[in-house]
């Protein structure tokens, strides 16, 4: 249960939607971190991060333990020591180390970051609190974490204060909607949010996130209706809520009146108020009811240019032909990714998708452009000669595959399936020059090659 509370804990703090990194600052340290350092310090110090550097943590901490005898006023010995001795696992002398180092440089951000990472391995999440408070002033960002600990310190309350006071300042994101709907499952007691939120919405009609939050908690119950009846409600208060069309496209949807979903769509395409993953989440809805209704396809298509300009996302046409491709419809993946190639000429994975699915259609001649062109960019990709090869034995330019294969063949680094590949499109297109003793002689290549693999 520990391990699993701290990967919890790891994870959420690493992928909160903000994108913020943990510092590593004094990776490299230099003499300016030392001051005027004696020789004899540095000579330990350093050796210190040698050590650290090939994981011989007891080593390292040996020698700044002899830099501690020389001069035990440096925060940057003690930072080292905490972090040597979170290596070792050693938590409770890691958070000591740790917090005199913050003593000594009560305003470097890294060493309280460090500190309130190893509260939480060690679940100490009361002291994580305790320290992501003095963070907050130096970077805003770090309040989502605070709600986070909240959470895993069942301190459901003030979670949800910190939450609402991050959306009122910030709008709303997908990951403080997870981690609000986490405090509403772990507390089960819906009746009770529904009454408190219902008040807070007639007390405070224009704060927006009171019908959001009675929204989530209708839609996690299945109560569509309900949350349809308060979508309508803050549209009613305030008629240019973005956020209002985040329940009503789904109602819509569900409801089989996709025009009006769609015109809930384009609106939250259109907010800034909406982060894009939010917005990705809403065409991927779009896109399994436009699987089972093909005739809105092209308002499918329509919708995301629009999520592409507004967000900058020229991918967005990938993820499209991504989720086609894994539903078994090529045709539709492949016109997907034609469109994102437009925008995104150097994407290897998409050019490789495309080519796959053009000679699939046996569309040969746009295989062989693609792939010409693309070798431009990627001059010494083996896998663009093999699907270059390929398109021109089907188009019975022989000569040119056999030029294309063999050069293809030159930049091949130990990879036995794709060389019987480009052996068997060699021994084709000799074939189809009438060289049969060399085409016999690849194809038996080719074959040895198989049964070494199998």
């Amino acid at each position: 249960m520990k391990n699993l509370i701290l990967i919890l804990f790891l994870s959420i703090s690493a992928f909160s939607s903000e994108g913020q990194e943990i510092p590593q600052p004094l990776k490299d340290v230099s003499q300016d971190d030392l001051g005027n350092a004696s020789d004899a310090f540095q000579e330990h110090f350093f050796e210190a991060l040698k050590q650290k550097g090939i994981e011989n943590y007891e080593k390292a901490i040996n020698q700044l333990q002899q830099c501690l005898k020389i001069d035990d006023t440096q925060a940057v010995v003690f930072f080292e020591l905490g972090k040597n001795y979170r290596e070792l696992e050693n938590y409770e002398q890691a958070i000591s180390n740790f917090k005199k180092a913050h003593e000594l440089e009560p305003k470097r951000e890294a060493i309280l970051n460090f500190l309130f990472q190893t509260y939480g391995m060690t679940e100490d999440y009361a002291g994580a609190i305790e320290t992501v408070k003095k963070l907050i002033p130096m970077d805003p960002k770090y309040k989502e974490d605070l709600a986070n600990l909240y959470l895993l310190n069942e301190e459901y309350d003030k979670a949800l204060k910190t939450l609402d006071e991050l959306d009122a300042k910030y709008g709303s994101n997908t990951y403080r909607t997870s981690l609000r709907r986490q405090i509403y499952a772990r507390t089960n007691n819906t009746d009770a949010q529904v009454q408190n939120l219902r008040e807070s919405i007639a007390s405070n009609p224009d704060v927006e996130q009171n019908y959001l939050n009675l929204i989530y908690i209708y839609s996690d119950q299945g109560n569509e209706e309900e949350a349809f009846k308060v979508a309508q409600e803050l549209l009613k208060t305030n008629p240019g809520s973005s956020l209002a069309h985040l329940a009503l496209y789904k109602f819509y949807l569900n409801k089989d009146n996709p025009e009006a979903a769609i015109a809930s769509m384009d609106i939250v395409f259109e907010s800034e108020e909406i982060d894009a993953e939010t917005k990705f989440k809403v065409l991927n809805d779009f896109l399994n009811y436009v699987q089972q209704n093909p005739k809105y396809e092209e308002q499918l298509i329509e919708a995301a240019g629009k999520l592409k300009n507004w967000e900058n996302t020229p991918k967005i046409y990938e993820q499209l032909g991504e989720y086609y491709l894994k539903k078994g419809n090529k045709e539709n993946a492949l016109k997907f990714f034609e469109l994102g190639i437009k925008e995104d000429q150097d994407n290897f994975q998409l050019i490789k998708n495309i080519l796959i699915l053009q000679l699939d259609f046996a569309r040969f001649e746009e295989a062989k452009l693609l792939s010409e062109n693309s070798l431009e960019i990627f001059p010494t990709q083996p896998l663009l000669y093999l699907f270059q090869g390929v398109a021109l034995n089907k188009l019975s330019e022989f000569k040119k595959a056999e030029e294309k294969l063999k050069e293809g063949l030159d930049y091949l680094v130990e990879d036995r399936e794709m060389e019987s590949d480009f052996y068997l499109q060699l021994a084709l297109s000799y074939e189809g020059m009438n060289e049969m003793s060399k085409a016999e002689e690849f194809r038996r290549k080719a074959e040895n090659l198989k049964k070494e693999i199998n």
